[in-house]
């Protein structure tokens, strides 16, 4: 279709000159002009006449472009788009064309769902000149952003004066600004009351004054300036998000919108109505009068999004298991059960179903049967299916909360599984009769096995003292009997097949490292592997022996009576013609009495081991590399080993396997080996690694082709069932079982009738993150999923700001960021050797492009990260007496800026107490916020007061590591000939301690002040936290590989008191950094602490006692 017919069919279509089939919903990020709505639909912006009627589609790339935004005059939109990988802000016309890049600058934590994306598009100068935008490019914290203004033409993006921005809305002469400082508007916590409620504030962009206009103890958000008004939205009084309206003249606030079942979202200023979404339809308010009215939009696309299609599934396995005869392998992939062949045969896809999840495969001994859990019921139920699909059976109807993994009995009679209600089953096939066999106070159970005769089930349980040994249930009598004692870690149990020993992994050889920095130690690398003695009678394997000389004739007398037993050649019980000699079959005996004391080591070095299985003469296990919080120690590939007990020897089978699996007669292996699948016999080793096919197949020829698994993707019915399956995992899991007062069922039934006008992945999680939000508790998230994987332009960066000199028409090369360029992620390219870039050069060439103040420079880097880009800089605007300098750019100046942050704090710091006080800052309670305390601790540990900045802390799980080190009591002084004194034992804190905290210090972020403040270590200064100690277990993994998580685990205080959720942790000296002062440079909270504790340390000094002279002669 040409230009010229593509703008008539637009406007035809917002004459209301074409039909369309019906009214659309969930349409999101709406925009009103004076005769359009802007929204998006499906992750592309389509346009509608005000009035109502059809939509037209404006933007159709498989990325996600929202935010749409109307110039004034109606002529342009500005929008937020992924054309480039990176989000950024673009702008195009509103009959259509190409959309013009504005910003280039790559963005942080893109696609982040609760965090949002960088580069929101917010609006336009009033003089529709330049786009109003929201980008986290100059932060130290992906927390934070600024507002931006960037001209619709094109040029450098220029910060508004605020330090920090959410939504932001110019008043009518555009001299100030309606804005909320904090910014939370994805986040999915409906009613929240934390200390990261927002409010509005007007900012005066030449005076820098600031006012804040709200109070409410909830959220305030997303004002909008309107002549001599603020309209904002509030969830005042009863948690609903409304429009309000704040009277400039007056100081009154009054409410405008009522609505009660869903709230007011993403509110836009038009000329003269605001655009807003409530239930997935737009409505306009009209100003100023005041009415409101829902706008009938009509959707007549092909919905491509969700078209059904054939898609490949091999990189979405969640588990597999080989056939009983290794000719097939089936996995669980995608929500759907295929079988795939070891050599020769098709691949099938057994269930076909997108609107059901199948997972948990386990395929009987006898090969008859697959076993899977499938929610195709509507809950977690048991099935069977054989091999080729045409026969299915549906065990369990009691379904009700989610199930884990099964295992089938040697005979094929039984399986056993577990579930989230910490309880252990067993399931008779023939009858479907279902056996509860044991219980937990404390874990879920994973991990059992059979006896190879069926009667006996082995499986490590959680006691209450929080250690894990060894159970076994007897089938014939329904006797649970514990075979370790529970002093350490026993775990991983697997019968030998010969029903003799049964082997576990344990965690008990300790051989305690001693730390660097001070006299601590940890456990690691201390599982060891055992066998028990089953029967009293039997013979340790590793028991001393004696070469002994036979007696000629006696070994063959032996041998033939052993003939006989079993029928000689012709005799009764003798071998068919053909069969080999018939086994008898394996009858298991265990005597109980003194089974403790029948534990056998096997002659290994500690490590860390799991995963064992027994075969035929010994066992498998994998040995996983030492981890640290930042990753692997030494060689992070993993080994399987197979360990020989008649030989007495270990080898490394295979190395880098993930998982692995074995026939019930343990002759052959199936491995996971670095994306490939493997099939091997277990009597050779499998380390010639997957074949040149790769991980999807055609390699060796042990290597399995997962080429042909690919199922029929009904996309609406798969986003139907991720829904259902998120409402359950939050019913099962959610740490209250009152839902914290929520009428669970009733949320179902409200977003429900969302579903059917899906059409992208990223409305599906829109539509869970409400659903989940309504219980009004921290960490419920939603994310992930099959979006489209756009690659990134790759932006090069220079670590460093811009200034535009307009007399000059030239950019200045300003804030130049430090690094510690022999770390490369701390690299800052403008100060490595012979660079010479200094602060106030002007930048005017880039690989010999001209720069002019009308260019942003990143546009000139595009596709240079990590490849060398010469640079022409000059500290005059002129060519004359340039010299060139080569860089290689940075794909991201995040931990730059980081960096560059806390070193001003702590220059400051020192600075201002005249090096009495050190300063650590905590970016997160995970591994890089522990090695950032440890690399700050250390060094500054004697000073006499010690700062220790938990803002901007994202959460995580150490604070009670680094609370430990802070805690260290001062027991006296280690005195010695020639040496200093110093304080005992060596770790003792004898300074003053402050603690700062502010509304960005979340989930253990929180917890890091509230036992801070509990232990009594010192003060906390600054504002309330987030108020978010809910915990979670990881993410849980839907169909497509998106994710749920549902909060689990909270605290009570020592008084058995809720405390912290939903609050925040209350600072003992409240302090606020007003957005005035932060404007001008000044951080309130980090100067009254230094103030705070200067005098702390006046008035309470503590010396280490002086030295008493010799000690009494003895």
């Amino acid at each position: 279709m040409s230009r010229v017919s593509c703008v008539t069919l637009i406007a035809l279509l917002l004459m209301g000159g074409l039909t369309a089939a019906e009214e659309g919903r969930l349409l999101r990020f709406p925009d009103v002009s004076v005769d359009k709505i802007a929204f998006m639909h499906g992750g592309d912006i389509y346009i509608a006449p005000r009035a109502g009627g059809p939509a037209v589609r404006l933007t159709s790339h498989p990325g996600i472009e929202m935010f749409p935004k109307f110039s004034p005059d109606g002529q342009k939109i500005a929008f937020s788009g992924q054309y480039d990988g990176d989000v950024s802000v673009y702008c195009m016309p509103v009959s259509g064309g190409s959309p013009k890049r504005l910003s280039y600058h790559p963005g942080v934590a893109n696609m982040s769902e609760r965090n949002a994306i960088d580069n929101i598009v917010m609006g336009w100068s009033r003089d529709g000149k330049s786009v109003l935008y929201r980008g986290r490019k100059e932060v130290h914290d992906s927390w934070e952003g600024k507002a931006y203004l960037v001209n619709a033409e094109g040029g450098l993006s220029e910060p508004l004066p605020m330090k920090t921005a959410g939504f932001t809305s110019f008043s009518p002469d555009g001299k100030k600004v309606a804005y909320c400082p904090i910014f939370r508007d994805f986040r999915t916590w409906k009613r929240y009351k934390g200390g990261m409620a927002q409010d509005v504030w007007t900012f005066d962009l030449n005076t820098l004054e600031a006012k804040k206009i709200t109070d409410w103890i909830g959220t305030d958000n997303m004002p909008m300036w309107y002549q001599d008004r603020i309209y904002f939205n509030s969830d005042r009084p009863d948690g609903k998000l409304n429009l309000f309206c704040y009277d400039l003249n007056t100081g009154q606030t009054r409410q405008v919108t009522q609505f009660t079942e869903f709230d007011v979202r993403w509110p836009s200023l038009g000329p003269d109505a605001i655009a807003f979404e409530n239930g997935g339809y737009i409505y306009l308010l009209d100003l100023p009068s005041e009415t409101v009215h829902k706008v009938v939009i009509e959707m007549a696309g092909d919905e491509l999004n969700t078209r059904p299609e054939f898609v490949k599934v091999s990189d979405n396995i969640q588990d597999f298991e080989l056939s009983p005869d290794a000719k097939r392998a089936v996995f669980a992939a995608r929500g759907d059960v295929f079988t795939v062949p070891a050599k020769e045969g098709n691949t099938r896809n057994l269930t076909n179903s997108s609107g059901s999840v199948e997972r948990n495969v386990c395929w009987s001994p006898d090969g008859k049967w697959i076993a899977y859990n499938s929610d195709e019921s509507g809950e977690d139920e048991i099935y069977l299916i054989n091999q080729d699909g045409t026969e299915k059976v549906r065990l369990t109807t009691d379904g009700h909360c989610r199930r884990y993994e099964m295992a089938w009995s040697p005979d094929s009679k039984k399986l056993v599984y577990s579930d989230k209600e910490l309880k252990l089953y067993a399931i008779d096939i023939a009858t479907k009769k279902v056996t509860q066999l044991d219980s937990s106070t404390r874990n879920e159970f994973h991990g059992f096995a059979f006896s190879p005769d069926s009667r006996f089930l082995a499986y490590n349980k959680q006691l209450k003292n929080t250690i894990q040994a060894i159970f076994v249930y007897d089938f014939t009598d329904g006797a649970i009997h514990q075979i370790t004692a529970g002093y350490t870690n026993d775990y991983s149990p697997s019968f030998d097949p010969d029903g003799k020993y049964l082997y576990f992994i344990s965690e008990r050889k300790f051989n305690p490292l001693l730390g660097s920095y001070e006299f601590q130690f940890v456990n690691s690398g201390i599982d060891d592997i055992y066998l028990i003695l089953l029967s009293a009678k039997e013979k340790s394997p590793f028991a001393p022996e004696s070469d002994e000389v036979a007696v000629t004739g006696e070994e063959d007398k032996d041998k033939d009576k052993d003939k006989e037993k079993k029928g000689g050649p012709g005799g009764p019980g003798a071998p068919k013609e053909g069969e080999g000699e018939k086994k008898e079959p394996v009858k298991v005996t265990i005597d109980f009495e003194g089974i403790f004391d029948r534990q056998v080591a096997i002659d290994l070095p500690a490590g860390n081991y799991g995963g064992l299985l027994a075969y035929p003469g010994g066992f498998f296990y994998a040995s996983n590399p030492l981890f640290g919080l930042m990753g692997p120690v030494g060689n992070p590939d993993g080994a399987l080993h197979k360990y020989d007990l008649k030989e007495k020897k270990d080898d490394v089978f295979a190395s880098g396997v993930n998982a692995y699996t074995l026939t019930p007669k343990g002759d052959k292996i199936m491995i996971q080996q670095r994306g490939a699948y493997r099939i091997l016999p277990t009597a050779g080793g499998g380390d010639a690694g997957p074949g040149p096919g790769g991980p999807k197949g055609g390699g060796g020829s042990d290597q399995l082709d997962l080429s042909n698994m690919e199922m029929k993707l009904d996309r609406k019915a798969e986003y139907v069932q991720m829904f259902n399956e998120a409402w359950r995992l939050e019913r099962d899991f959610f740490y209250d079982a009152n839902m914290h007062g929520v009428d669970w069922p009733k949320m179902k039934a409200r977003y429900a009738p969302l579903l059917p006008y899906v059409d992208h992945r990223f409305d599906l999680t829109y539509v869970i993150s409400e659903m989940i939000s309504e219980l009004s508790c921290s960490h419920t998230y939603a994310g992930g999923g099959d979006l489209a994987r756009i690659p990134s332009s790759g932006v090069g960066l220079f670590g460093c700001d811009f200034a535009v000199d307009k007399g000059n028409n030239r950019l200045r090369i300003t804030n130049i960021l430090k690094g510690e360029n022999w770390d490369e992620a701390l690299r800052s390219p403008l100060t490595e050797p012979d660079n010479g870039v200094k602060e106030g050069e002007y930048l005017l060439a880039i690989d010999g492009k001209e720069v002019t103040a009308g260019i942003d420079p990143y546009s000139l880097t595009e596709n240079t990260v990590g490849k060398l880009v010469t640079l022409k800089v000059n500290d005059k605007p002129t060519m004359t007496g340039a010299r060139e300098v080569v860089i290689k750019p940075l794909a991201a100046e995040d931990k730059l800026r980081y960096y560059n942050w806390v070193e001003r704090n702590r220059a400051y710091v020192d600075s201002a107490s005249g090096g009495k006080i050190g300063y650590i800052h905590v970016p997160d309670m995970d591994g890089e916020g522990l090695v950032r305390f440890l690399k700050m601790f250390y060094h500054q540990s004697r000073r006499e007061g010690l700062i220790i900045d938990d803002r901007w802390n994202g959460g995580g799980f150490v604070s009670q590591l680094i609370l430990d080190r802070l805690r260290a009591p001062f027991g006296g002084v280690a005195v010695s000939r020639c040496f200093e004194p110093t304080p005992a034992p060596d770790n003792a804190i004898t300074a003053h301690l402050l603690t700062l905290q502010n509304e960005f210090s979340v989930s253990d972020g929180d917890n890091f002040p509230h036992y801070f403040q509990l232990y009594k270590l010192g003060k906390t200064l600054g504002k309330r936290t987030w108020g978010g100690i809910v915990g979670i277990r990881g993410y849980r993994q839907l169909s497509d590989g998106g994710y749920v998580t549902a909060p689990e685990f909270t605290e009570l205080n020592p008084e058995g008191k809720w405390v912290v959720e939903g609050i925040g942790v209350v600072p003992d000296i409240e302090v606020d950094n007003p957005p005035d002062r932060l404007a001008r440079g000044y951080d309130d909270q980090l100067i009254q602490g230094v103030q705070y504790l200067l005098k702390k340390i006046k008035d309470e000094p503590r010396p280490l006692p002086p030295y008493p002279g010799p000690p009494a002669e003895r």
